[in-house]
């Protein structure tokens, strides 16, 4: 695509938002009534309707605001509406009845980042007996979606355990935070980070092979070196993540380090760290690209981030998307999965990466 169409798209992002946190990326969309009216091509070849697709993600939340900029850049691009659905709650029940007022109002494919994939299978494969579905971010192997598009979540969280592991270099007690364990993502990237500080050589075809070989939640687990002293989870709220951190700083005075899963994590640890005193002494690694993040990293007080690329989840979820509507099946690969690679960013790459992504942002 062409540098300044990206441009123009990413620096028109931040009017599209509404306060529902469904976006209508047509220039057509009436705001009020909460609907795009039709006009022009592409169409689909059965019904002669404008392509009209959604791409859902799990909650609200800055990471997906960048996605939204790759659909906004993809609806342009191939001329057709996509509506960005943020559940303001991160639970199943109102992802569903966000999707379901989407499909009543004319959608024609969704591409989601489904909350609870084990779950979610039959209404997951009800959409899919519908219309074409594919997920992002979050995988639900089980269901019918045609193709994932996302990262390998369990390198991704390996990739988190070296950056802890190089901070912690003479071991210790390690915490770690994420916002559910409900998800595929999380499951493989929480595995990740402690199959590293464990010393064990696997991959995430491990896992699918031996779906029991995951480590228990509820449990302590000591390695030769580190020792995973608990898990916590807040269920999306990152209120719930600062005070957790809060709780855990005091019930574990000999703490070395912490890994942040979500995006909001590591945010949330670093206030708790910074509130105790304990910045620069109890090591902080985390996902994704929040700005407390990256300002912590480039500050020596966060060893590093890995970062994905929603930017491109968003545009190549519309890409593909507008290819099976418009018949063209050979956009699935025969893997049924579309990789975006993670970075792992540090004080090395740091200032690099994140003019990149104030560009991306149109700031």
């Amino acid at each position: 695509m062409k540098r300044g169409l990206l441009l123009l798209a990413l620096a028109f992002v931040g009017c599209q938002v509404q306060d529902s946190q469904t976006t209508q990326t047509s220039e057509n969309a009436d705001p009020a009534a909460g609907t795009t009216a039709p006009a022009g091509t592409p169409e689909t070849p059965a019904t002669g309707k404008r392509l009209s697709v959604a791409f859902v993600t799990n909650q609200i939340a800055d990471f997906w605001k960048i996605s939204e900029a790759g659909c906004i850049t993809a609806s342009k691009e191939f001329d057709m509406d996509v509506q960005v659905i943020m559940p303001p709650e991160a639970t199943a029940v109102v992802q569903k009845q966000k999707v379901e007022d989407a499909i009543a109002g004319g959608i024609q494919a969704i591409a989601i980042s489904p909350l609870d994939a084990d779950n979610q299978i039959e209404w997951l494969d009800s959409l899919a007996d519908k219309m074409p579905l594919i997920t992002h971010d979050s995988d639900a192997p089980a269901s019918k979606r045609l193709v994932y598009i996302g990262m390998d979540n369990y390198a991704a969280g390996r990739a988190c355990g070296e950056i802890l592991k190089k901070a912690v270099p003479d071991g210790g007690q390690i915490l770690l935070c994420i916002g559910r364990l409900e998800q595929d993502n999380s499951r493989y990237r929480r595995q990740g980070v402690i199959d590293v500080l464990m010393g064990r050589d696997r991959t995430i075809q491990f896992y699918k092979d031996n779906p029991g070989s995951f480590d228990p939640v509820e449990e302590e687990l000591k390695g030769d070196k580190y020792t995973i002293v608990a898990t916590l989870t807040d269920q999306g709220k990152p209120e719930v993540a600062l005070q957790k951190a809060e709780d855990a700083l005091v019930k574990y005075p000999d703490l070395k380090g912490i890994a942040g899963l979500f995006e909001y994590n590591p945010p949330a640890c670093y206030q708790a760290l910074k509130k105790a005193g304990l910045l620069k002494q109890v090591a902080l690694a985390g996902f994704d690209e929040n700005d407390v993040t990256l300002q912590a990293i480039r500050d020596g007080e966060c060893a590093g981030t890995v970062v994905q690329n929603p930017y491109e989840y968003g545009y190549q979820s519309v890409k593909v998307l507008k290819e099976l509507l418009s018949g063209n099946q050979q956009v699935i690969p025969p893997s049924r999965y579309i990789d975006i690679a993670p970075r792992s960013i540090t004080a090395e790459n740091v200032d690099t990466y994140w003019e990149e992504l104030k560009r991306l942002k149109g700031q």
